[in-house]
């Protein structure tokens, strides 16, 4: 380049260079590695590359850009502003040539690798570059001095326009590409797969002209009692439409292993569960296209994560060797194949991708959790517990990770609960306990105010006080035993022993009420010493599994905490660290990720990259087996205890204070006695 040729400058990037004086905005960004966007490929059509030119002086910079170092506006810029409109001070990099110096600002929806804002300010952005992309492009003509099939043609200008390697193309897009070009006066747009740079190119779907969508893809975490989705645009990365639905294998068994089982007793009991999670999956899609407004057929790619046993059922695979030792994977690496394999009524050339799972019971939503929160670009200490029916339990920093399942079981989730419920309007999900008077006070989805705030009982007159779901729980223990109305071992004390009324008789131990609805016709909500065993033995099996996998580390303490999961997000990191759910930690550093396989899922959904990193990542993740590690049931007896049977919690007892008691399990008139210190 001449050193007479205008010097171009682009923001946020600040890649810079010269290009000859006419070169298209859209041109000079390709030439200089600027990720500028396009459809159709500088024809003015799609509006993907607009630009904001800058102009004045420009000190850091060292030049002064004039008003006319841009082209000026032409009439394709005013046909689109006419029909579809233009910011003020935007122009469409196609049409915008350099004339002189200039300053060229890319706005974020601009960019072809555009990062998706995520709501969590500790979370990596998502950067945008999915599998499947538009490509808008102009064929020739057929020539009868130069005889060539459309095809051929068509491949020779994917490459000229967009440096296509030659693409697969299925036969049911070729028996429509004559009509279609034809249709379309020769223009064309292609829907085209690629899943990295070195691979090649398959054209999923073409349409006459141009095309912008919708194109969409869905990415589903299949969890063992929920499977939650959520559709998104697989061109701006917006998610479109979110939802989840109970998992209907329930029915089969509550956990993974009795759903195991249940395909061991019963012949084609696995084909049974199969079918159930593929219908649900099904239907789920179809909520989802509807709630977004689009046709299922635009719906061209499917991310799917879950733990080994779902993933296997999900897959037609049975499960029976994850039962018994050394719980084998039919399959551990990613996987790719066509939706309709698998039975979902989507575009027929949809195509579905798994994440590889870890080990035989640590799965692919353990590695969207990894994928999502990525510990191994983490300095400090990072424990990630993922908080479900089997939860996934993940330690680990750049040096080194590990990883385990844990059998929790669905107490947590408000199964095996004597009121529990599913998290659905009308069921307590927040309880506070004054440590005084020992009353309580509670919240209900669907019902911003407390229990004891003026016009609560008019606002929940719709839904009722229906139960208690499984952050409910959590807190309602937890607060009992601030407030003395349990001990240490879990026992809930009488009336006289705790001196609230609300502790009555249930059988041969007591139970606590937190609502009595009888009066006008609902339920009486109490929590019982079943209700507590039952949370004991559920927290009991998450800190072991991460305590075993700080022993294998070397450690005592972690630095930070993150909870995820859909019911995780929901977890007070107060109330987990009062039960004793996780290791001591400042509670400060104990935070919610939310539903990190889901998110997991959706970067590998929205990022192609992302799929090829995992699978690296996964490959050095050290798996430890719980169920044949000796000293796991020597962490499990010990934390049966509310925090810890050993551990002092030094960091919880400078939030909360737990009375020092212990109820005699006799007579209901026995005092409490206070318990001996080791």
């Amino acid at each position: 380049m001449s050193e007479r040729d205008p010097l171009v400058i682009f923001t946020p990037s600040g890649r810079r260079g010269r290009v000859p004086a006419g070169t298209s905005v859209l041109e000079a960004a390709r030439r200089l590695g600027v990720d500028l966007d396009s459809v159709c490929g500088g024809r003015g059509i799609c509006s993907r590359c607009q630009i904001t030119p800058a102009f004045g002086s420009f000190p850091k910079h060292g030049l002064t850009v004039a008003p006319d170092a841009l082209s000026p506006w032409n009439e394709v810029e005013e046909r689109y502003r006419a029909r579809r409109g233009l910011p003020q001070g935007r122009r469409l990099g196609c049409q915008a040539r350099i004339l002189a110096d200039a300053v060229i600002d890319v706005p974020p929806e601009s960019q072809l690798h555009r990062q998706v804002v995520r709501k969590r300010a500790e979370a990596r952005e998502i950067v945008l570059d999915p599998v499947i992309r538009l490509h808008f492009v102009e064929v020739a003509e057929p020539d009868l001095h130069h005889p060539s099939g459309d095809m051929e043609r068509l491949a020779e200008a994917l490459a000229a326009q967009w440096g296509l390697p030659r693409p697969r193309v299925p036969l049911r897009v070729l028996q429509r590409l004559q009509a279609a070009l034809r249709r379309g006066e020769w223009k064309l747009t292609c829907a085209v797969r690629r899943t990295g740079p070195g691979d090649g190119a398959e054209i999923v779907e073409i349409w006459p002209g141009f095309h912008e969508g919708p194109l969409c893809g869905v990415a589903v975490d299949v969890g063992s009692t929920t499977i939650a989705g959520h559709l998104c645009d697989l061109v701006t990365g917006e998610v479109r439409a979110s939802s989840g639905m109970m998992n209907p294998q329930i029915r089969f068994g509550e956990d993974l292993m009795s759903r195991v089982s249940y395909a061991m007793q019963n012949p084609g009991g696995a084909a049974e569960m199969t079918a159930a999670v593929r219908g649900a999956l099904d239907g789920l899609i179809g909520a989802l296209a509807a709630e977004a407004g689009v046709d299922r057929s635009a719906i061209l790619e499917l991310v799917a994560v879950g733990n080994p046993v779902m993933h296997h059922l999900l897959l037609g695979i049975d499960p029976v060797e994850l039962g018994w030792a050394p719980f084998a994977l039919a399959t551990a690496g990613p996987l790719d194949l066509p939706a309709v394999e698998i039975g979902l009524d989507l575009h027929p050339g949809a195509r579905l991708h798994m994440l590889p799972c870890i080990a035989g019971h640590v799965g692919a939503d353990a590695a969207a959790v990894v994928l999502s929160e990525a510990p191994d670009r983490s300095e400090d200490l990072v424990l990630i517990v993922d908080v479900g029916t089997n939860a996934e339990i993940i330690l680990g920093n750049r040096q080194r990770i590990l990883a385990c399942s844990s059998p929790t079981g669905p107490a947590f989730e408000g199964a095996q609960i004597s009121a529990g419920q599913r998290a659905a309007p009308g069921a307590i999900e927040r309880v506070e306990i004054d440590p005084q008077t020992r009353e309580p006070r509670f919240r209900v989805i669907g019902c911003d105010l407390w229990s004891d705030a003026p016009g609560f009982a008019e606002a929940t007159a719709r839904t009722g006080i229906t139960g208690i779901c499984g952050s409910g729980i959590i807190e309602a223990i937890a607060e009992m035993r601030m407030a003395g109305i349990v001990d240490a071992s879990g026992l809930i004390g009488s009336a006289e022993q705790t001196g609230t009324a609300r502790c009555i008789p249930d059988g041969r131990t007591h139970a606590y009420v937190l609502h009595d609805g009888r009066p006008a016709g609902g339920p009486l909500i109490a929590i019982t010493n079943a209700d507590v065993r039952a949370i004991q033995m559920a927290k009991a099996a998450l800190y072991a599994g991460a305590r075993l996998l700080m022993d294998r580390m070397g450690v005592d303490r972690v630095d930070r905490i993150v909870l995820a999961g859909a019911f995780g997000a929901h977890i007070s990191p107060r109330h987990a660290l009062v039960l004793g759910m996780i290791p001591d930690c400042p509670v400060e550093k104990v935070t919610s990720a939310g539903n990190a396989a889901g998110t997991g899922a959706r970067i590998a959904l929205l990022n192609a990259a992302a799929r090829a990193e995992i699978a690296r990542v996964v490959r050095r993740i050290e798996k430890v087996e719980t169920a044949v590690e000796p000293r796991f049931q020597e962490h499990f007896v010990a934390a049966t205890a509310l925090p810890h049977a050993s551990d002092p919690f030094p960091s919880l007892a400078a939030i909360a204070r737990l009375p020092d008691i212990a109820f005699n399990a006799g007579e209901g008139g026995d005092r409490p006695r206070r318990r001996r210190r080791a």
